[in-house]
């Protein structure tokens, strides 16, 4: 056979295959893995670049804590390019920074301040991630056996 009577498929009709392939809760508990990565990205920037141009009491501290919450960043939205691409290493990551998020709302909802409300919005977004990530369609979608169910 020819490449003309058998042509390569492009990266478009890869991407859809893909896509059509992947459970609709994958694909929401991947969003929500890169919506918080985002958010980690963005506040870090924004600790970063207030400290380093406004008045902190501690200059050092502020841009260590930016540059933390940056590198932080990373591991949600490495997990949520793995889910999408339907990677079975992936959950484990996403289950991780769920956990720790976790703790976090707690200590917001704790707050008497404008905090309140982004520790409800960061549990309900962890629990639903949770929700999603432990769901057995999901399991399967990324290939993940159970205990005793080696192959």
């Amino acid at each position: 056979m020819s490449s003309e009577q058998n042509p390569a498929p492009n990266a478009a009709d890869t991407a859809e295959a893909g896509a059509a392939g992947r459970p609709r809760r994958l694909t929401y508990a991947a969003v929500l893995a890169a919506l918080e990565g985002v958010a980690l990205a963005v506040g870090g920037l924004w600790v970063l670049v207030l400290g380093l141009t406004g008045d902190p009491d501690d200059r050092q501290q502020a841009v260590t804590l930016g540059v933390t919450l940056v590198v932080l960043a990373l591991l949600p939205l490495l997990a949520a390019r793995g889910l999408l691409l339907r990677r079975g290493w992936s959950r484990g990551p996403a289950v991780i920074t769920q956990i720790m998020a976790l703790p976090i709302a707690y200590n917001l909802l704790k707050a008497d301040s404008m905090a309140i409300p982004a520790g409800i919005a960061l549990a309900v977004v962890a629990v639903a991630a949770l929700v999603l990530l432990v769901n057995g369609e999901t399991t399967r979608a990324l290939g993940i056996k159970g205990p005793g169910r080696a192959e």
